[in-house]
Formats: C-alpha cells, sequence, structure tokens
C-alpha cells in the first residue's frame, strides 16, 4: 500500500501527463475559439465536473468569509491570470514554445516556496532540479523553440504563466492546510472566473467563435474536464500531501507524455536524447523524493 508521499507523487505525475497532450490541442482549438472563451468554457466544464462531486459528498465544509476570499483570490491567480497568459502565449507563440518555457515552472515553485513556506533548500533538492533540468531540456529539444520578433508576446506571457503556475501552486500548499482540496479547486475555479468571464465578454465583441466541429467540441470537452477538472485536482492534491519543491518536480512528466503522443499519433521518432532525458528526469524525482530522514546539506534553513 502507498504512503501519502507516493500517493502525492503519482497524482502529480497523472496530472502532468494530462497535461501532455494539452498543448497540442490547445493550439488547434484556439485557431477556432478565442482565447478567454477557451478558459471559461474550460472552467465551466470543470467546476460542473467538481460541483457535481462536491454534492455527491455533501456539500461544502463551513468556510469563513475570510477563508472564501483567500481562495478566491488564489483561484484568480492561477486560473484567470496563469491561464489566461498561458493561453494567449499559446496562440501567439508555438507549441513547442510553449513546452520550453513553461518547463521553468519548478524552479520557480522552489523559489516560492523558500520564501513564502520556508521550505529548507537542500543540495540534494537542488541537484534533482538540475538533473530534472537537463533531462526535461533533451526530451523537449530547444532548437525546435522559436525566439524571434514576431513571437516575442506570446513567450513573454508564457514565461508570465510560468511565474505565475508557480506562485499559485505553492499557495495551494498553503491553503489546503485547513481546506480539502475538492472544495478548495472548486472554489478556486470561481476565483478563476472572475477574471475569465470579462475577458470573454470584450474578447467575443471584437473576435467571433469560428466553425464548430465535432473533433473541436470533443478538444474542448477534453480540456474542461479531463485537463482542468480531474488534472487540476490531482496536482493540488500532490502538493497538499508533498513539499511544494518535490511535487513540482512531477511537472516533467509533461514532455515525457508529449513526446510519446507524438511518436503514437505522428509517426515521431524517439531519438537517444529521447530515452536518455526521461532518465535525468526520473532520477530527479527519485533524489528530491527520497526520504527526509536520510541526511542532506541545508542550504539555508
Amino acid at each position: 500500500m502507498m504512503n501519502s508521499r507516493q500517493t502525492g507523487i503519482l497524482y502529480g505525475l497523472i496530472a502532468s501527463a494530462i497535461w501532455g497532450g494539452m498543448y497540442v490541442i490547445s493550439k488547434v482549438v484556439l485557431e477556432v475559439i478565442p482565447p478567454f472563451t477557451l478558459l471559461s468554457l474550460r472552467l465551466l466544464l470543470g467546476a460542473a465536473t467538481l460541483g457535481t462531486w462536491v454534492a455527491w459528498r455533501k456539500g461544502f465544509p463551513p468556510l469563513s468569509r475570510g477563508e472564501w476570499l483567500q481562495l478566491l483570490a488564489v483561484g484568480v491567480l492561477g486560473y484567470g491570470i496563469s491561464l489566461g497568459f498561458q493561453l494567449t502565449g499559446t496562440k501567439l507563440s508555438t507549441a513547442a514554445n510553449g513546452s520550453v518555457i513553461t518547463a521553468a515552472t519548478p524552479a520557480f515553485v522552489y523559489l516560492f516556496a523558500w520564501m513564502l513556506l520556508k521550505e529548507k533548500v537542500t543540495r540534494r533538492r537542488l541537484f534533482a532540479l538540475l538533473v530534472s533540468t537537463v533531462g526535461v531540456l533533451a526530451v523537449i529539444d530547444p532548437s525546435q523553440a522559436q525566439i524571434n520578433s514576431q513571437l516575442w508576446f506570446g513567450n513573454l506571457l508564457l514565461v508570465g504563466a510560468a511565474v505565475t503556475w508557480a506562485l499559485y501552486s505553492v499557495l495551494v500548499r498553503q491553503a489546503t492546510r485547513t481546506v480539502d482540496t475538492l472544495p478548495f479547486t472548486l472554489i478556486a475555479f470561481l476565483g478563476g472566473m472572475l477574471v475569465a468571464f470579462p475577458a470573454t465578454a470584450w474578447e467575443l465583441s471584437v473576435q467571433p467563435v469560428g466553425a464548430i466541429s465535432l473533433p473541436l467540441v470533443a478538444g474542448v470537452l477534453y480540456l474542461g474536464i479531463v485537463s482542468m477538472a480531474v488534472s487540476a485536482y490531482l496536482w493540488n492534491r500532490a502538493f497538499k500531501l508533498l513539499e511544494a519543491g518535490v511535487a513540482s518536480l512531477t511537472f516533467f512528466a509533461q514532455p515525457i507524455v508529449g513526446a510519446g503522443l507524438g511518436a503514437l499519433f505522428l509517426n515521431e521518432q524517439l531519438t537517444s536524447l529521447f530515452i536518455g532525458g526521461t532518465a535525468l528526469i526520473l532520477l530527479g524525482l527519485w533524489l528530491a523524493a527520497r526520504d527526509d530522514r536520510i541526511p542532506s546539506n541545508p542550504l539555508r534553513s
């Protein structure tokens, strides 16, 4: 039977694996549906899914007004601002750029976790982050990214998405100390709507939705139910169960799954760099997840 640490790692890996195909699907859907309109649809589908689950579990626990405001604010950051940056950045940039730039997210998580949660930064965990980062760079092949003047604004938004998602993830660990993951995630979705809905109203006045097709509907359902409701709950649960720095390294499952899907459906070749990079990512995760009773040298307490 798995302990809470192993369960947290599994949840994080599953969430990141689900997100592995998100950039390609988002890029296709965004050709028809504008970014914030898509975000609103994802939040509505996600909230409906989790709301049904909450109702089945007999509703919300009692929360104070202050707790509601805190959770809504975290949702504004994560599901309004960060995902807004991500979708708009993906539309204005490329899927490859999205994979490369957002790979910096775990490094920002380490920084925010040290600043806000006072998590110890040890040599072992820094080495784990370095090893995993080298691995992910091997998997995603940064040479495929396009850094030019035409894409600079989209790339800048993707950087903003990486930073704000890292901050959101650290705040998740802080908030779920007193609130269960399920109601937290649902309330956070409601916070995201406070940004997404007004932005959608403006967006649709200047950019209408294109032709709707069955594959497009399937893509929206995946992005709303699976990639939003299921993966958000699992990601948040991972940060409740694990130290933020350890949980963040499961984020690197994204490029592994993305490359694997490319090989499966697009006949792309998996190179020796992919295999070696995957091994380094798994090694980094193992190093970071080792029991804290194993001695390590803290850089800061």
